[in-house]
């Protein structure tokens, strides 16, 4: 299988050119800067694949704009060659959260102008008859654009104070954990599952902000003290943006699971990996780090 992946750059496109690295039955490709149906014909693609904006509803309204219009044509080139959309959206579509899970057939309805620019382009990408939305959590990574969990590291890292909200709650997901479930929905899809629509996809146990955050930052201190790294990562501050009630933005992620069997993982388990291979980078001469993360995760699985 072949597919076609727009922003090459992309923490998700690099992820999923990771995991097509590890099998012989997929293959991603980086698009080229213009995609019109005439690059489709000559490239041939079994599927297109357009990453999610990391936070359209703080994103310049222009940039929201021009990834809406981007989608639209890529929609109609799509339709012309006969050729699957699998469009990643952001789960900040649905601005003012839920008290439970959000299933898939809850239509977010954000009161700010680009993202329903967003939304009026999701109802076009449904009417493709071969399409995949798949809603996404909050994603973090190591590399590339919009990865959360290395912009933090190296805030941290500066000795910056970081800023996160404790009253907003949700499920932050790994960049590879996304990827490795995306290609075997494409899998199962090419061969011949034909269960388009729409899903959702985050990582278990809802968390704030700012719990998340200080998770990354007491793991990564452990770490740096583990190999006697100094100065100490910078300071958590906690911010109250909702009022007396928390946002609570959860993604219900069952239909997934039910159509394809694709098991949401755990994002403190993802999150300690992914911190064991940037100390790891960083501080190659050193097994302590593996012995910090070592113990750091079992007191995490002697407290669940």
């Amino acid at each position: 299988m072949k597919c076609l992946v727009l922003q090459a750059e992309h923490c998700l496109s690099l992820a999923l050119r990771d995991t097509a690295a590890q099998r012989s039955d997929i293959e991603y490709l980086p698009a080229p800067e213009l995609v019109d149906a005439d690059v489709l014909a000559t490239i041939g693609p079994d599927a297109v694949i357009v990453p999610p904006l990391a936070d359209p509803g703080r994103c310049e309204p222009a940039v929201v704009y021009a990834h809406a219009s981007q989608v639209e044509a890529l929609l109609e080139a799509c339709q012309a060659r006969r050729i699957p959309l699998i469009w990643c959206v952001s789960d900040t579509l649905y601005e003012d959260g839920a008290e439970g899970p959000i299933d898939e057939d809850v239509l977010p309805r954000p009161r700010d102008e680009a993202l329903r620019r967003l939304i009026s382009v999701g109802e076009h990408v449904r009417r493709h008859p071969q399409h995949l939305i798949l809603r996404l959590g909050p994603l973090f990574g190591l590399e590339g654009e919009g990865a959360w969990l290395s912009e933090l590291i190296e805030s941290l890292m500066r000795g910056e104070s970081v800023r996160a909200a404790q009253d907003l709650v949700l499920c932050p997901i790994s960049v590879k954990a996304v990827a490795r479930a995306l290609t075997g929905v494409l899998l199962q899809l090419d061969s011949g599952a034909g269960a388009w629509g729409t899903y959702h996809l985050c990582g278990t146990e809802p968390v704030s902000v700012f719990t998340f955050c200080s998770v990354v930052r007491t793991q990564l201190a452990t770490r740096l003290e583990g190999v006697g790294a100094l100065p100490a990562p910078g300071e958590l501050l906690a911010l109250n943006q909702h009022h007396d009630t928390p946002l609570r933005r959860v993604l219900n992620c069952r239909r997934l699971l039910d159509v394809f069997g694709i098991h949401q993982k755990s994002w403190r388990l993802e999150l300690g990996l992914m911190l064991d291979a940037w100390c790891q980078q960083h501080y190659p001469d050193h097994d302590e780090v593996d012995n910090g993360s070592r113990d750091s995760r079992k007191g995490e699985t002697s407290r669940a």
